[in-house]
């Protein structure tokens, strides 16, 4: 007996530190899906920097408790994996609702980001954020975008000074 129990600590103590290792956890019901359809998506989550995983719900919501991934505990019910993000959250969550496209038995619950809970919406909406390259390429341009006007005016004055120069010369050439 001692020795079940000894494991099952050993599991929260698992969860814990992939807790607090992680920005974000993201809840799914994966109900139906086969043994090599979960392969599959544990393969896909891999490179961005994610870990798909099944554990019994009780000791999920016992390492849930008193933490910054408290809010876990309430979404944890029924056949439900956690997927425990180190990376970019908005990819994973977009690799997760595409393989959900395909496979209609995995179902996301929710997700805790930066300690906040999140519902299936925002989940959705988090799918649809662009990725952190194009977000960063659309502030640099936002930033970029002032600058070059600037000099385009700053530069105008000279050049059409030059240009009324150049016509003043060649009109008292003409005359």
């Amino acid at each position: 007996m001692s020795t079940a129990r000894a494991e099952k600590a050993a599991v929260v103590a698992e969860v814990r530190e992939k807790f607090a290792a992680s920005n974000s956890v993201i809840v799914s019901e994966y109900r139906g899906l086969t043994v090599g359809a979960l392969a599959t998506l544990r393969r896909a989550l891999r490179p961005l920097g994610a870990e798909y995983k099944v554990y019994k719900n009780t000791l999920v919501k016992i390492a849930a408790r008193d933490g910054e991934m408290a809010a876990v505990e309430s979404m944890v019910g029924g056949p439900v994996a956690i997927t425990f993000v180190s990376g970019e959250v908005s990819a994973v969550a977009k690799a997760l609702r595409d393989f959900a496209k395909e496979n209609k038995e995995l179902k996301l619950t929710g997700a805790v980001v930066d300690g906040k809970a999140v519902d299936a919406k925002g989940l959705k909406a988090l799918a649809d954020l662009p990725s952190r390259e194009v977000m960063l390429a659309k502030f640099a341009g936002l930033l970029k975008a002032p600058m070059v006007n600037t000099a385009y005016m700053l530069s105008a004055l000279p050049r059409k000074a030059a240009y009324g120069l150049k016509a003043l010369v060649e009109q008292k050439e003409a005359a």
